[in-house]
């Protein structure tokens, strides 16, 4: 069952985003020949707002097929008044930025959603304490809890470590709550080594704490409600474009790339844990997608995206001969690309 949800949540994420791109085109008299939902021969279809809209047997994509536009075949082209072609390269860009856009739009509304829920999260409150580190040297002890940092507040323990990240090699007063009293602590983080979030070797300020697992309910206002939402986007959105930064530069070994066994797995681990956690996933998938279209491949979005501002500032489209050549290798990188996370998600699977 957990696996039907998380290929229920693709779909309905690959909706949104073709449902973007299926919006600016009819904004701007687009003729929209097939919207579909998965690749290959179709399951079920049926005819509205002049569009057939199908359901394919490989849930795994989707595609809004527009008039006088076949990434296939970038030979076929038609220049009549609903075409694609016939649009001008910003009013093309627009229609293309307008899927990447609906998948970060909707992971925001996912993150307020989300945020309505109270969603737990971490208490500063201290668990395992390493022997000899700043921690135990000042003498910090199993479940205080750390409820200001040189006079900030601290509400949580991802406030708490980011204050202590930040520390360059300064003593910290940590106000403790010990039981009922407040005790007044004062340590200086040590450079240790760790695991990033890219689970790269690095270096980096700590006291030598672990958390004690406690959590609070995340109440929220209006207001930080759309902060929050606002924030999470932004921080999925950024850690997907550093991963792939890190990826490119070889920081990250290419066995750390995931495919689309990985993601349906995450999402069905997370529907075990509750509506929140599916929720959490679906927004950080549907900033994936986001992100992932953009990129200038021949392929994706921001391929499209390059040609039509090669158009833009050269008066002149590319020629059906660098098209072709550079869709081809596009599909090439694509495809090798989605083979290699395949690949990483079967030697995971087998151990």
């Amino acid at each position: 069952m957990s696996w039907l949800v998380s290929l229920l949540v693709l779909s309905v994420l690959i909706f949104f985003h073709e449902l973007g791109h299926y919006s600016v085109a009819r904004f701007f008299g687009v003729y929209i020949e097939i919207f579909s939902i998965g690749f290959g021969k179709k399951i079920a279809s049926f005819r509205m707002f002049n569009t057939e809209w199908r359901i394919a047997m490989i849930p795994l994509g989707g595609y809004v097929k527009m008039k006088g536009q076949d990434d296939s075949d970038p030979s076929v082209t038609n220049y009549d008044k609903d075409s694609y072609n016939s649009k001008t390269p910003l009013q093309r860009i627009l229609i293309l930025l307008a899927g990447p856009a609906a998948n970060f739009i909707l992971a925001f509304f996912l993150f307020v959603f989300i945020a309505l829920g109270s969603p737990a999260i971490l208490s500063p409150v201290i668990g395992k304490i390493i022997t000899d580190s700043p921690a135990f040297i000042a003498g910090l002890e199993t479940n205080d809890t750390v409820s200001a940092i040189d006079g900030r507040p601290v509400t949580t323990w991802e406030e708490m470590s980011e204050i202590i990240s930040a520390n360059q090699g300064e003593t910290l007063d940590l106000t403790i709550k010990r039981a009922d009293t407040l005790l007044h602590v004062s340590l200086t983080p040590k450079l240790t080594p760790t695991k990033s979030i890219f689970n790269e070797d690095i270096y980096k300020p700590m006291i030598g704490i672990g958390s004690a697992g406690v959590t609070h309910k995340l109440e929220l206002t209006p207001s930080e409600i759309i902060k929050y939402a606002t924030n999470q986007t932004v921080f999925a959105s950024t850690m997907i474009f550093k991963g792939l930064q890190k990826l490119i530069t070889g920081d990250v070994p290419a066995k750390e790339m995931g495919g689309v066994i990985s993601i349906i797995k995450i999402t069905s681990d997370a529907t075990a844990q509750g509506w929140m956690a599916v929720l959490f996933f679906a927004a950080l998938i549907s900033v994936n997608l986001g992100v992932l279209n953009l990129l200038p491949i021949p392929a994706l979005d921001g391929g499209h995206i390059m040609f039509n501002l090669y158009e833009m500032f050269t008066r002149r489209a590319p020629s059906e001969a660098i098209l072709i050549r550079l869709t081809v290798a596009g599909w090439v990188i694509l495809f090798g690309l989605m083979g290699l996370g395949l690949y990483n998600d079967i030697n995971r699977l087998i151990g």
